[in-house]
């Protein structure tokens, strides 16, 4: 399977670019078999203007709860390796937003997402939408969501 690391939204004003390790994390985590339960964490990277760099991924801890159809996040773990990165970075990597997998093809986000997602994004100190991304097993879903309401859609790039 091969994800696309290039990435804009429906709008033409926002581009994404995934690290080569970011994509390994998704791809280590695709729910292939019908026993592998769902995956997830935080997109950690840099802003250029309107456009981000996605840097890493963080991966399931023990902590969070893992089912075939729920991810939960718990902030154990995460927030460690995000203000770990923050800090050694001197502020340039930051929180962009989460990650989990769906078991479909071609994902697409639950009514428990949207919620989560708009959430997150209501919560945000620095007032940004969240980047949102469900890994399926043949494609990418990406949505970057404002604090209210349905953000931009992005496509792959070729």
């Amino acid at each position: 399977m091969q994800f696309m690391s290039s990435w804009e939204a429906d709008d033409n004003r926002t581009l994404l670019h995934f690290s080569k390790s970011t994509l390994e994390t998704f791809r280590q985590h695709v729910q292939a078999s019908d026993s592998d339960c769902e995956a997830g964490g935080l997109l950690l990277g840099s802003v250029h203007g309107t456009h981000m760099l996605i840097e890493h991924a963080t991966v399931p801890t023990a902590w969070d709860k893992r089912f075939r159809y729920l991810f939960e996040r718990m902030p154990f773990g995460h927030e460690a390796i995000a203000l770990a990165r923050w800090t050694a970075s001197q502020g340039t990597i930051r929180y962009l937003g989460e990650w989990h997998t769906h078991p479909e093809d071609n994902p697409n986000p639950s009514g428990l997402d949207r919620s989560e997602w708009n959430r997150l994004s209501a919560k945000r100190r620095d007032k940004r939408p969240t980047l949102a991304v469900i890994v399926g097993r043949n494609a990418l879903y990406i949505e970057l969501v404002p604090g209210s309401g349905q953000g931009s859609v992005f496509s792959p790039v070729e």
